[in-house]
């Protein structure tokens, strides 16, 4: 039994994912008590809406700023993959919190509808703009990270993204207010705010339970890598027993390679290895290779253990 394990992980990107959230986290937060100061004087729900988004999201961006720092801590006893999974979770508890505020959001704006409030344009109008700046330049820190690589900097990108989208709403919604006087605009656009942000949450946490549930990679299609390294490598003739997995997004694998007795196992052992690596992007892959099948079953972990015999 053999490991491969590739250490060129990034310390670089880890840093710059980090001070692009300690960055983002500061402004969001900053700007989040402007806001609710200006919802309350101007008695808006959609400036209160997207002020209690930044509350959410300063708090997300704190925990995802934890997270990165520390998935970057070395693996130990305890701990024998690090903490790379602590960015999953995060991203978990993130989406979760999202979906909370956006309900209460919903909440708050079907009791404006049968209890309607006054609105002040104007004051409302100049905070919506101001943030809408702040959650540009939040958005735009984050979208230019690694979000992509990284399901905890998405969550945090997402979290902006709602408050970048409710300030819109609250401007279009002061600008009706101030030409019209129609003050139902003022839910009806919070509604239409959280509902566009709705779909994003409930993605995430579907993709952030996947992987904490051990599920495989969608793009890695299992059956077809078992095809791939039979034709392409001669003396594989099996490939059974695969697991297959993330950690903080890194896909790691199990598998046991049936194959023809090679004359130089370890050269045999390395190609599997840069197969995986070159044509799949998993470089950290643990093979058992073997001469004969094993179909006794052992390797299954959900295969009930043979009874022991205890004695008192």
């Amino acid at each position: 039994m053999a490991h491969s394990h590739n250490h060129t992980a990034s310390a670089e990107q880890g840093n710059s994912n980090s001070k692009r959230l300690l960055a983002a986290f500061i402004i969001t937060a900053g700007f989040m008590l402007a806001e609710v100061a200006g919802g309350l004087l101007s008695g808006s729900l959609a400036l209160l809406a997207d002020a209690g988004h930044m509350l959410t999201d300063a708090a997300a961006l704190l925990v995802a700023l934890l997270a990165v720092r520390f998935a970057r801590r070395k693996p130990n006893a305890r701990h024998t993959f690090g903490y790379l999974r602590l960015t999953t979770l995060a991203a978990f508890v993130n989406a979760l919190t999202l979906l909370a505020i956006t309900g209460l959001i919903f909440w708050e704006a079907i009791q404006r509808f049968y209890q309607p409030q006054p609105v002040a344009g104007w004051p409302m109008l100049l905070i919506a703009i101001a943030g809408l700046l702040a959650n540009i330049l939040a958005f735009w820190l984050l979208h230019h990270g690694n979000e992509e690589k990284n399901i905890n900097v998405r969550a945090a990108t997402l979290h902006v993204l709602g408050d970048l989208l409710g300030s819109v709403g609250a401007i279009i919604a002061a600008l009706i207010i101030l030409f019209s006087g129609w003050t139902p605009i003022d839910p009806i656009l919070s509604i239409i705010v959280s509902g566009l942000i709705l779909r994003s949450a409930w993605r995430l946490i579907a993709e952030s339970t996947h992987e904490l549930l051990e599920g495989s990679p969608a793009q890695v299609d299992i059956e077809a890598l078992k095809k791939d390294l039979r034709r392409n490598i001669p003396e594989v003739r099996n490939i059974h027993h695969v697991h297959l997995w993330l950690v903080g997004e890194k896909p790691l694998m199990t598998l046991h390679a049936q194959v023809i007795p090679p004359n130089d196992h370890d050269a045999l052992l390395e190609r599997i290895h840069r197969y995986l690596r070159d044509h799949y992007q998993i470089a950290h892959a643990t093979v058992q290779m073997e001469y004969q099948r094993c179909d006794t079953g052992h390797c299954e972990i959900n295969q009930t253990a043979a009874a022991h015999d205890h004695r008192h």
